[in-house]
């Protein structure tokens, strides 16, 4: 538990130095090329086309910022992610943030399920998710876009934190709220925000 809390520390000190310096306008053709290596897995655009694999166009800034960063010093795993942020310095965290954030967010496809998309709502409403993902669940700041996200990678997420498995920006928060949902709960909340335009 206290190397989880100094890589949580050696992250946000990261991060913050990150916005120490002022950022200058990049050079489009090498973000692009470096956001080209996250369309393998991200999709074109930042939208995904793949199971579990969440949607990262119009993420917040500092959001996906925040998520490279946690790649990057460890705090959070992936496989797939682990040696391409490896790679990453801050200049091109900073770049990819901002690049994929102005990217059109995915919409959401048709509900063709409204009665498990009112449930969701509900779980959604009793659990204040907007509170910190704002009322259309676009996210803000270093909160992430919830609206449009693939359903089943939703799922898995919300698993991971009831479980402890995932940590990174508002772990507390997001642990104990996932703690306490059920499995239809969850199901129906990542349909609800799945389905969102």
């Amino acid at each position: 538990m206290r190397r989880q809390s100094i890589l949580h520390a050696i992250s946000a000190l990261a991060l913050l130095s990150l916005g120490a310096v002022p950022v200058q306008a990049a050079d489009a053709a090498a973000v692009k090329e470096k956001a080209a290596a996250c369309a393998g897995c991200h999709g074109e655009n930042g939208i995904s086309q793949t199971e579990n694999i969440p949607s990262i166009a119009g993420q917040p800034d500092q959001f996906l910022q925040w998520q490279l960063v946690f790649f990057r010093a460890g705090s959070r795993k992936n496989e797939q992610m682990q040696p391409i942020v490896e790679e990453l310095n801050n200049e091109d965290i900073r770049n990819l943030g901002a690049y994929f954030a102005s990217l059109t967010p995915p919409k959401g496809p048709e509900d063709k399920n409204p009665d498990l998309s009112r449930k969701g709502a509900q779980a959604a409403a009793g659990r204040r998710c907007a509170s910190c993902h704002t009322d259309t669940y676009a996210g803000t700041k270093a909160v992430a876009r919830l609206a449009g996200q693939r359903e089943e990678y939703l799922v898995k997420a919300l698993h991971d934190y009831k479980a402890g498995l995932r940590v990174g920006g508002g772990v507390a928060a997001m642990a104990d709220i996932a703690y306490s949902l059920s499995d239809e709960e969850i199901t129906a909340l990542a349909h609800y925000l799945a389905h969102l335009q």
